[in-house]
């Protein structure tokens, strides 16, 4: 696969990145639960797959993915050579503390659950949820110290990854991240994030673009699943998922394919995040990514039109 660079003189990134999350066993998230075994065996395939970019998190099934994560890496003797570990400073689950003591003990259980000594790209993560964001962006509080991970060479990169864009965009203009990462806020659905790809891409930041499929709807399909990036979905709310559906349909392309490359087609986005849950996902998402897709699919898709409103709003947000 043709290969970005994670920010500059980083190290090269293939064009899909492997999300983690569901493999820390999720059911409030996705509604359904990834055994060990399962996990195991989904990171072992994309280990030896052609993507070299993985993503996780310290709060992912409050701590179930890196755990998982670091056991695969062991079992294989060390990380992949080339291969680019991508994970993220959380809050307090319990507390929402995310001050500059909380970084420092957020990323020591990061290292010692994976097994690693250093972080390829580490990111600030979902600020939104913390208690005080002034512990966060104040001197001395969670940025700064992350900055600092970055110069004591803990982190080879440093990004930031979240929903709001509204709280985001201010944030990714004020400090120089390496990265910044975004879900759900542009897809075939939704465009949220498209002025920030475009301010961050032209500052030379890295652009990583996470749930394309927005939740998993444009991967499974309507009929199949009745929600929309995480949230319960009615008729209303799918109807554009439909219209798209229908349109895949008449040029008889997945809609998967389509929305996987949607992101993958955009110059601005360096890696599009996919989240995965199986061995027959990762080869699958490989699949697609190669998809032949008519450009008259791309006209009509376009035709539909898109929101530019917040996705998660009225989400209930559980990290579990």
């Amino acid at each position: 696969m043709t290969q970005a660079s994670l920010g500059k003189d980083g190290p090269a990134i293939s064009p899909i990145c492997f999300g983690t999350s569901a493999l820390g066993d999720m059911p409030d998230t996705y509604g359904y639960e990834v055994s060990e075994e399962r996990a195991a065996q989904t990171l072992s395939a994309i280990f030896d797959g052609p993507c070299n970019f993985l993503d996780t998190s310290r709060i992912y099934g409050f701590g179930r993915s890196e755990a998982r994560i670091g056991a695969a890496i062991a079992a294989r003797g060390g990380l992949p050579e080339g291969f680019v570990l991508a994970t993220k400073l959380d809050r307090d689950a319990e507390t929402g503390r995310f001050d500059a003591a909380r970084v420092r003990q957020s990323v020591e259980e990061s290292l010692e659950a994976l097994g690693v000594s250093h972080i390829d790209l580490l990111h600030l993560h979902d600020p939104e949820h913390a208690r005080d964001l002034a512990e966060i962006t104040a001197p001395g509080g969670a940025l700064d110290e992350m900055f600092k991970l970055r110069d004591e060479g803990i982190a080879g990169k440093v990004g930031l990854a979240m929903g709001r864009v509204d709280m985001m965009f201010p944030l990714v203009r004020e400090r120089p991240f390496d990265a910044i990462l975004s879900h759900n806020r542009f897809s075939l659905l939704n465009r949220a994030a498209d002025e920030m790809f475009s301010w961050a891409h032209e500052a030379g930041i890295c652009v990583l673009n996470a749930a394309p499929y927005a939740g998993g709807v444009l991967a499974k399909g309507s009929s199949q699943m009745k929600q929309i990036t995480y949230q319960k979905a009615d008729e209303a709310a799918l109807a554009p998922v439909r219209a798209i559906e229908e349109v895949c349909s008449r040029h008889q392309v997945p809609v998967g394919a389509v929305a996987l490359q949607f992101s993958l087609r955009d110059p601005r986005i360096a890696s599009t995040v996919i989240g995965v849950s199986s061995p027959e996902r990762v080869a699958q998402t490989v699949g697609w990514a190669e998809w032949d897709v008519p450009p008259q699919v791309w006209a009509e898709l376009e035709a539909l039109g898109y929101s530019t409103e917040d996705p998660e709003a009225n989400r209930d947000y559980r990290p579990g």
